[in-house]
C-alpha cells in the first residue's frame, strides 16, 4: 500500500514539474497576493486632493489652509478662482475636497464676529467623506481655540460663540448611503469579470475541443474569426448591464443622474480592455483550469487596487501607480461619475482617454497574440 501510495504521490509532482504555468501560479499567487493586499487594504484616508477658493487672501486664510495642509489629510492640488471652477475641480474627481473661504474673513476675526468657512466633499464615496468632514470639523475647532485664546490675551473678554465655523457640505450622496457607492462599482466589477472571464475560458474550450483548428481550417478569415468571438460577449456585456442598471435604481433606489448613452458608449471601450485581458489569457493557457486561475490571479489585485473597495488615497503611491495600469480604476470613476454625480464628456475626458490607450494596448496585443498562434 505504501509503494502505491508514494508511485501516486511522485506521479503528482511529476505533473506539476512538467507544468511550469500552474506551479507558477501556484507559488507566486499568494505571495504576490499578499504583498499586494497588505497595501491595499486600508480605511485610512490621507492627502485628499483639494481645490481651494480663497477670497480673502489674507494671512489669516493662509493661517488656515496651512492647518489643512498639515493634516495630511488634505493636498492643495489646485487653486480656484470663482465656485464655477471648484465645482468642475469635483466634478471631474480632480479634487475631491473643495474650501471656500469668503472674502470678509480676515476682517470678521479681526472685530470679534464668527467667520464662516464651507468645506465641500465629494460624497460619492461615503468612507473618504465621513473622514474628510470629521477632520475638518476638527480642524476648525482647534482653529476657534486657539483664536479664542488670543482673543481673551488682546481684550480680556471672551465671545458667546465660536470665532470660526466650518460648514461642511456632502456633494452627491448626502445621505452617505454606503449602497450609492458600492452597487455602480459593482456593475463595473460585474462586467470586467464576465467578459474576461467567460472568454478566457471559451476561447481555451475550443482549443482543448479542437473545435477552434476546424475554424481555421475553413475559408473563414482570422478577422471574422476574432470579431465572432468577441461580439457575442460585448452583446452579453450590455445584457448585464442593462439589467445591473435595472436593479440599481429600482431594487437598491441608487439615483440615476446622468446620460445612460454616454455610459452605454464608454463601455465600449472598457469592453475593449475587458475582452483583451481575456484573449490575452486564453494564449497563455493549455486548459480550462489554466485560464480560471489566470482570470483570478488578475481579477483578485484588480478589485483592490482599482479603488473598488478602498479609498486609493491611503495606499502607498507605488500601489497607485499599479492601479493606474488597470481599466477598472478609470470606469469606477466614469460610472460613479455618470450615475451619482450625472457629469458628462468633458469632465470625464480624464478618465476616457487613459481607459481608451489602455483598451487599445490591451485589444491589439491580444489579437496579434491570437493570430500568432492560430499560425
Amino acid at each position: 500500500m505504501r509503494r502505491r501510495l508514494a508511485a501516486i504521490i511522485i506521479k503528482e509532482f511529476v505533473q506539476l514539474v512538467r507544468d511550469p504555468r500552474t506551479l507558477a501560479l501556484a507559488l507566486l499567487m499568494p505571495v504576490i497576493q499578499l504583498l499586494l493586499f497588505g497595501y491595499a487594504i486600508t480605511t485610512e484616508v490621507e492627502h485628499l486632493p483639494t481645490v481651494i477658493f480663497d477670497q480673502s487672501q489674507s494671512q489669516e486664510s493662509r493661517a488656515l489652509i496651512q492647518r489643512f495642509v498639515n493634516s495630511r489629510f488634505f493636498d492643495v492640488t489646485a487653486r480656484a478662482a470663482n465656485l464655477r471652477e471648484v465645482q468642475s475641480q469635483i466634478d471631474g474627481g480632480r479634487a475631491r475636497v473643495g474650501i471656500v473661504i469668503p472674502p470678509d474673513f480676515a476682517a470678521s476675526l479681526q472685530a470679534g464676529r464668527q467667520a464662516q468657512v464651507q468645506v465641500i466633499v465629494d460624497a460619492s464615496d461615503p468612507l473618504v467623506a465621513r473622514s474628510a468632514l470629521s477632520t475638518a470639523e476638527a480642524i476648525g475647532q482647534v482653529a476657534s481655540l486657539e483664536i479664542v485664546g488670543q482673543l481673551l490675551a488682546r481684550s480680556g473678554t471672551p465671545n458667546d460663540e465660536l470665532p470660526l465655523e466650518i460648514r461642511t457640505r456632502a456633494w452627491y450622496n448626502p445621505d452617505l448611503r454606503s449602497v450609492n457607492f458600492m452597487v455602480p462599482g459593482l456593475l463595473a466589477v460585474v462586467l470586467q469579470m464576465l467578459t474576461m472571464m467567460l472568454t478566457a475560458v471559451a476561447i481555451v474550450r475550443e482549443r482543448e475541443l479542437g473545435t477552434l483548428e476546424q475554424l481555421v481550417a475553413t475559408p473563414i478569415r482570422k478577422t471574422e474569426l476574432m470579431l465572432g468571438k468577441i461580439l457575442p460577449y460585448v452583446t452579453l456585456g450590455y445584457v448585464d448591464i442593462t439589467l445591473a442598471l435595472l436593479i440599481a435604481a429600482y431594487w437598491f433606489r441608487v439615483p440615476i443622474r446622468g446620460s445612460l448613452v454616454l455610459l452605454y458608449a464608454l463601455a465600449l471601450i472598457f469592453y475593449l480592455a475587458t475582452l483583451g485581458q481575456g484573449i490575452l489569457i486564453s494564449t497563455v493557457s493549455r486548459t480550462q483550469r489554466q485560464a480560471m486561475q489566470g482570470s483570478f490571479f488578475l481579477f483578485l489585485p484588480t478589485i483592490l487596487l482599482s479603488g473598488f473597495m478602498f479609498p486609493r488615497e491611503g495606499m502607498p503611491l507605488v500601489i497607485q501607480w499599479i492601479g493606474y495600469a488597470l481599466p477598472l480604476t478609470y470606469f469606477l470613476v466614469i460610472v460613479r461619475g455618470i450615475i451619482l454625480k450625472g457629469i458628462g464628456f468633458m469632465e470625464l475626458s480624464n478618465q476616457i482617454i487613459p481607459l481608451a490607450i489602455l483598451g487599445l494596448i490591451f485589444f491589439t496585443v491580444s489579437v496579434l497574440r491570437f493570430q500568432k498562434r492560430l499560425e
